[in-house]
């Protein structure tokens, strides 16, 4: 979701959209592992799984320098190589080798919109767990990697950086959850939940798919915006007879485009997703269950992410953290870039 050119429509989304366009000519290749029939914690099974991946700099002979980048809610690994520049990036690809990976349902890695087998509605639930699991696995298979020296994400990618921590805690030497979350606070909830009510329903109304689809996505576009950034940040850059042109604008319009039934999928992982599952709901066990060295970023002003539950597992698990103390709410780590990039390059030395 952060850094995503999809984000607003204001001053702040030409910003990111200059970011991104910066960041698209480092070009890595897009390659695809197979993961062939992959079973899901629900004993459900996806055929023919095959999850999308892209690297950055050279994995070194001890492959101990290892950085796993999951993607953000929708978004794609090409979206992520703004963070793999030079002068910018959040990390160093002189030193590591990131390995960033599509998350399960993204629309590039095996989704509702491109299974062959178990398209739209037929394709199975799965959870943030899941797309974790398919990353080790991954790891495993394409580059016999066990151990990471770090993980690290945005938004979706930093509850999947959460996961990693607390499922695998012995694999993980290093996390950088930025603006996620290990469970959804109620605020958050009823955001997710309202938007998946608004695809059934669309989807539900119309007879022609491809109506009902554009409908459905059409519905969120505005909605999804209203939680991306502040009431404060969105005011300051947009006038009242502004609105209509805004919802018809070319970041609505990427929101517009997406797959529905993969929209969905992700959103029903992130309303499950709870890293205390297994650890009788508590946090506090959680947090003291991850042993990798943590940095917890967060957004004071986040409306769509919360950072209560981040902000207390950290405290838990003795983590150092950084809170963005911008207006722009889930878009603060786009905003205040320099900053993030300043604590997270020292982190994973």
């Amino acid at each position: 979701m952060t850094g995503e050119p999809m984000f607003s429509f204001s001053r702040l989304f030409r910003f990111l959209l200059a970011l991104v366009a910066c960041g698209s000519s480092l070009g890595a290749e897009l390659r695809f592992a197979e993961l062939g029939d992959f079973s899901l914690e629900s004993g459900e099974v996806v055929e023919n799984c095959r999850i999308a991946y892209r690297t950055h700099g050279t994995l070194n002979a001890g492959k101990s320098n290892v950085i796993l980048w999951p993607t953000w809610f929708s978004g794609s690994t090409k979206d992520l190589e703004v963070y793999m520049d030079r002068e910018t990036g959040w990390v160093d690809v002189e030193k590591h080798f990131v390995i960033t990976v599509g998350a399960l349902g993204n629309g590039v890695s095996t989704s509702p919109s491109n299974s062959q087998t178990q398209p739209r509605e037929s394709f199975p639930a799965f959870t943030i767990a899941d797309m974790v699991r398919t990353q080790r696995k991954l790891l495993a298979q394409e580059f016999g990697v066990a151990k990471l020296h770090a993980v690290m994400g945005i938004s979706m990618g930093g509850m999947q950086t959460f996961q990693w921590a607390v499922m695998f805690p012995d694999a993980v030497e290093r996390a950088i959850p930025v603006v996620g979350s290990p469970q959804l606070a109620p605020y958050d909830l009823l955001l997710w939940k309202t938007e998946l009510r608004a695809i059934e329903t669309a989807l539900a109304a119309y007879d022609d798919a491809d109506k009902a689809e554009a409908e459905a996505m059409a519905l969120l576009a505005g909605l999804h915006e209203l939680a991306l950034s502040s009431p404060a940040n969105f005011n300051a850059g947009n006038g009242r007879g502004q609105v209509e042109l805004l919802l018809a604008s070319k970041s609505s319009q990427m929101i517009a485009d997406k797959d529905p039934y993969d929209w969905a999928a992700q959103l029903r992982a992130m309303i499950a997703h709870d890293v205390t599952i297994r650890l009788a709901g508590s946090l506090e066990a959680a947090g003291r269950a991850m042993r990798a060295e943590t940095l917890v970023i967060v957004a004071r002003q986040d409306h769509m992410v919360t950072p209560g539950p981040a902000l207390e597992i950290a405290r838990h698990a003795g983590a150092d953290t950084l809170i963005l103390e911008t207006d722009c709410g889930h878009l603060g780590p786009g905003c205040s870039s320099a900053e993030v990039r300043a604590k997270t390059l020292p982190f994973l030395e």
